[in-house]
């Protein structure tokens, strides 16, 4: 699929108004860049939402898994996994978007679909209710899922009657029969409860700290975290790492102190690994395929996306620089041929369809953290994120003769 018929395809799914010009081209504004990404959101998120907001999702998705995976197996879990993930990259844009034009009647469409989601998703009488206590899987989806409720307190917590909060209560609080591994698994169990704590619940704040405590010890050094106890040359410190460890702690922070001694180092370290995801971003917009759950393709983006959001960018990164690398690595992603199957769902791959390159644990669900990249959105139009002028990114300037500086570690 070229990019003009990924750009008619999204207009069929309800998208708003075609762009004229390339994304992160010189030429392209902000707004040009925005009302792409909203095409990209509409592409990705409508199959998922409609089905859901219909209590179709399972009779509908298609369960596909590598060529050595389980589909018995990974049908337990694949669409938590869809819900889970895409509402935790689509709740900054659901919470803070605009309420007029294209966009705000899209935004305003996928807020009540996302609310309808929720409620068919943790509903015992739906046909789509989820697996939320059976196998270990479900504790990570419902942590996205508690993400997602964290980053959209409004549209995704105040407006659910109280029948459908008592559900996602239950589904969250039901998750803790299962024992996380020792690795990047004990932040879910943490935002689990971290979410809990907002709705007014018991909450456990010894799973808490207990997971922020452990990724305090598996620190290696100069902003980035191990897996566990090893380290592994992979995108999890964006994934999942410190974009939890940030929201992790923010939920907490108005019902306990306990942890703002390890705030500003944490910080610092987001800032840092930050810096390095935008200076992996290449002249042409691709990063590395290191490592595992490249199938979540731009999701790998996730913590990039985070600090962008929270407007705590490290010093010599301009945000509309990371709007242009964020752009670049999209829209060649999205438009590789076979990203979608015929009826719109994301199939397995990196840059298409390359369905050897996911793991046992890949399948149709997973692959929709790839909406992680798009937390920006949240931002207002007029944020500097998207009204300033693109401007090339770090690999972009290097690579063009333009003299960047040097680049330096930190330390503790």
């Amino acid at each position: 699929m070229d990019r003009r018929e990924f750009l008619q395809s999204s207009m069929a799914l309800g998208a708003i108004s075609t762009i004229g010009s390339n994304p992160s081209s010189p030429a392209s504004s902000g707004q040009e860049d925005r009302d792409y990404w909203i095409q990209v959101v509409s592409k990705v998120s409508g199959p998922v939402l409609r089905a859901l907001s219909e209590r179709k999702l399972k009779a509908e998705m298609p369960v596909e898994v590598a060529p050595h995976g389980n589909v018995a197996d990974r049908r337990q879990y694949t669409h938590l996994e869809a819900m889970g993930r895409l509402l935790t990259g689509i709740a900054p844009w659901l919470e803070s978007g605009p309420d007029s034009g294209d966009e705000g009647k899209l935004r305003h469409q996928y807020a009540e679909w996302s609310r309808m989601a929720i409620q068919s998703g943790t509903d015992p009488q739906s046909p789509d209710f989820m697996n939320f206590n059976k196998g270990g899987q479900p504790v990570v989806d419902a942590a996205f899922l508690a993400l997602a409720i964290v980053r959209a307190p409004t549209e995704l917590w105040d407006k659910l009657d109280a029948r459908a909060q008592h559900n996602v209560i239950a589904a969250l609080q039901s998750t803790r029969v299962i024992q996380p591994g020792f690795n990047n698994w004990l932040l879910f169990s943490a935002m689990i409860e971290a979410a809990l704590s907002t709705m007014g619940v018991w909450w456990d704040p010894m799973r808490v700290d207990y997971a922020i405590r452990s990724v305090e010890e598996w620190y290696k050094g100069d902003g980035v975290y191990g897996d566990g106890p090893p380290f592994h040359w992979d995108y999890y410190n964006s994934f999942v790492i410190q974009p939890m460890m940030l929201s992790v702690m923010d939920a907490a922070q108005n019902i306990t102190d306990r942890w703002t001694f390890l705030r500003r180092q944490v910080t610092d370290r987001a800032r840092r690994y930050a810096a390095i995801q935008e200076r992996l971003i290449s002249p042409e917009g691709t990063f590395p395929p290191i490592g595992r759950s490249l199938a979540y393709r731009f999701g790998a983006l996730h913590h990039l996306a985070e600090m962008a959001w929270r407007r705590d960018l490290p010093d010599g990164v301009e945000p509309s620089q990371v709007r242009a690398a964020m752009t670049a690595v999209m829209t060649r992603m999205t438009a590789a041929p076979g990203t979608f199957d015929k009826q719109g769902w994301l199939t397995i791959g990196f840059a298409g369809h390359q369905p050897s390159m996911g793991e046992n644990y890949i399948s149709t669900g997973s692959c929709y953290l790839c909406s992680a990249a798009w937390l920006p959105l949240g931002l207002d139009a007029t944020d500097p994120f998207w009204s300033a002028p693109p401007q090339p990114w770090t690999a972009k300037k290097a690579w063009s003769g333009v003299d960047i500086g040097a680049d330096r570690a930190i330390a503790d």
